[in-house]
């Protein structure tokens, strides 16, 4: 049988295709009765008197208690509550890695945006680990903070713990994790310094450590896979040419 499932009343206002800044008239229409029109005149002044209700509200500054200092740990974390639907899942009801993915790296973006106030890009993922299978209705917090900052890159930490809504004696567990590498840069698209992260307390120190071992040992690798492919680069324009030169003496 055919139900009603939904009902709603939109507003909607006409904007000027030459200056979308201008409200423009509204032409008139016919109604069917005089009631219809009626009716329809209370709830555009009831709707009219909401809003303006609404905008006073909104006009409240409600202060925090207090507001961690800049370039704190505190100051940039941010996280992202996701309830996780069928598009977000495989055909067996288990999240897309990817889509995981996706999520953290808002997170992480959305961290080292907070701490430098510039446009950022991501430079380096170091190893996502996924601990466990997230399944299709579980509620999903993905958190980051920052662990470590070089002259121009950050260090970000991400993890998932994911929140079964109906299997809730399963309880809360730590389904992913990884550090996302972002660089902080100017308007030219060219890297900046990072402002230097402000510690607070041991524990973020020796998470700074760790990162910063970790800095320097992705560095190494870097520099390392950078000679090895200048000299794979080298080898293969030496054979081209030997190549080359055979080709030209078999022409002869």
């Amino acid at each position: 049988a055919k139900k009603l499932t939904n009902k709603a009343t939109l507003w909607y206002v006409p904007l000027s295709l030459q200056n979308v800044a201008k409200i423009i008239q509204v032409p008139p229409i016919e109604y069917s009765s005089p009631e219809q029109k009626e009716a329809g005149k209370k709830r555009y002044e009831a709707q009219k008197f909401e809003r303006v209700e609404t905008k006073e509200r909104n006009g409240e500054i409600i202060m925090a208690v207090s507001l961690p200092e800049p370039y704190t740990v505190a100051y940039s974390q941010s996280s992202l509550i996701h309830l996780v639907g069928p598009s977000d899942c495989t055909l067996h009801g288990f999240v897309h890695g990817g889509v995981t993915m996706k999520l953290m790296d808002e997170v992480a973006g959305i961290v080292a945006a907070r701490h430098c106030k510039t446009n950022i890009v991501t430079a380096s993922v170091d190893a996502i680990n996924f601990h466990r299978k997230i399944k299709k209705g579980c509620v999903i917090t993905v958190s980051g903070r920052m662990t470590f900052t070089s002259n121009k890159s950050m260090e970000i930490e991400v993890f998932v713990d994911a929140d079964p809504l109906v299997e809730t004696e399963k309880g809360k567990y730590r389904a992913v994790t990884a550090f996302f590498t972002y660089i902080s840069l100017d308007k030219e698209n060219k890297p900046l310094p990072v402002p230097p992260l402000k510690l607070e307390g041991e524990e973020e120190q020796k998470r700074f450590e760790e990162g910063k071992a970790r800095y320097l040992q992705n560095k190494a690798k870097r520099l390392a896979d950078k000679e090895l492919n200048n000299d794979f680069y080298h080898a293969n324009n030496i054979n081209t040419f030997k190549s080359g030169d055979i080709d030209g003496y078999l022409q002869k």
